[in-house]
């Protein structure tokens, strides 16, 4: 999102004006990209940035509604504010129709992150454990360090929909930043993926070196797991 204000699901006033960072993730992949550029790392690089607002209109979607994704899965929308997740699912079928062979996706996409690791550690999902531990280890090198989340069946039952095959925000609140990576599981198929949810480390850091607002998160890191690919 270049700016996020919720939708007709719309959020609070205060603090709305940070907004302008929920495009922290799709900064940080294009960052990572013209940086392994300039250094020549030897990988050859798919890079989507699903650049879009999130604002309230006469065109919006509406809670309620029914959004059929790329891929052909059905997602009833719930809740508008819970919109990254379908930005993102269509980037992710997009990549693997680029021919990418291995995905990783970077959004500020949970308030429960930040609830479960504040703003020292980026949440980590993902569906192989190799590439899980590569990038924790490119965490640990640059200091953007990351905590790994468990994806689990029952998680992905919460996610599934009544009238639609999938709920982009179900109403029981549990393991809300495991549900976004759970339902984002589903348009990834067989290709090795994890996720990053940067809520909590993409502003506001709190750390002498980055300075007030963005922090930049996750660029060190994907330039040091490029680094790590084309060693």
């Amino acid at each position: 999102m270049t700016f996020d204000s919720g939708g007709i699901s719309l959020k609070p006033g205060p603090k709305m004006a940070e907004m302008k960072f929920d495009m922290s993730g799709g900064a940080a992949v294009i960052e990572a990209v013209a940086a392994i550029a300039r250094l020549r790392l030897p990988v050859k690089l798919v890079a989507v940035v699903g650049a879009t607002e999130n604002l309230p209109s006469g065109r919006s979607v509406k809670p309620g509604d029914i959004v059929t994704a790329a891929n052909g899965k059905t997602i009833e929308v719930n809740n508008t504010d819970a919109e990254g997740r379908l930005v993102l699912a269509d980037c992710l079928n997009h990549a693997i129709a680029q021919g990418a062979e291995l995905l990783i996706d970077l959004a500020t996409l949970t308030g429960a992150v930040i609830v479960a690791l504040g703003s020292t550690y980026a949440g980590l999902m993902s569906n192989d454990e190799g590439l899980a531990e590569r990038i924790s280890s490119a965490g640990e090198q640059t200091g953007e360090i990351v905590w790994q989340l468990p994806l689990h069946p029952e998680y992905d039952e919460l996610v599934k929909g009544t009238y639609g095959d999938l709920d982009n925000a179900p109403e029981a609140r549990k393991a809300g930043t495991i549900i976004g990576a759970s339902f984002l599981q589903n348009f990834v198929g067989e290709t090795p993926w994890a996720h990053l949810d940067i809520a909590g480390s993409a502003w506001d850091l709190g750390r002498a070196y980055v300075g007030k607002g963005a922090s930049g998160y996750g660029v060190r890191l994907l330039v040091e797991l490029a680094r790590s690919y084309g060693a």
